[in-house]
């Protein structure tokens, strides 16, 4: 009973972590600022940045909390 509660906590982490990654901005303007213009404005320069670092706080701890329990069910 416990190995399938952990297993199903470790799909939702999963499921989870790549929604997160998904959603963070890349790092290269590339194409994108070309092609859209790149008109950003300062408010929504801070408010992306304050998001993208919310979600990079997330996708860390998030990660270990995938990695911890990948091992522990490994030991199982």
């Amino acid at each position: 009973m416990l190995k399938l509660i952990l297993s199903v906590i470790l799909v939702l982490l999963c499921l989870f972590l790549t929604v997160v990654v998904l959603l963070q901005e890349s790092k290269t303007s590339g194409m994108n600022s070309a092609i859209g213009g790149g008109a950003d404005t300062f408010l929504s320069k801070n408010k992306s940045k304050s998001w993208n670092a919310k979600l990079a706080g997330w996708t860390k701890w998030v990660a270990i909390g995938f990695m911890v329990l990948a091992l522990v069910m490994c030991m199982l």
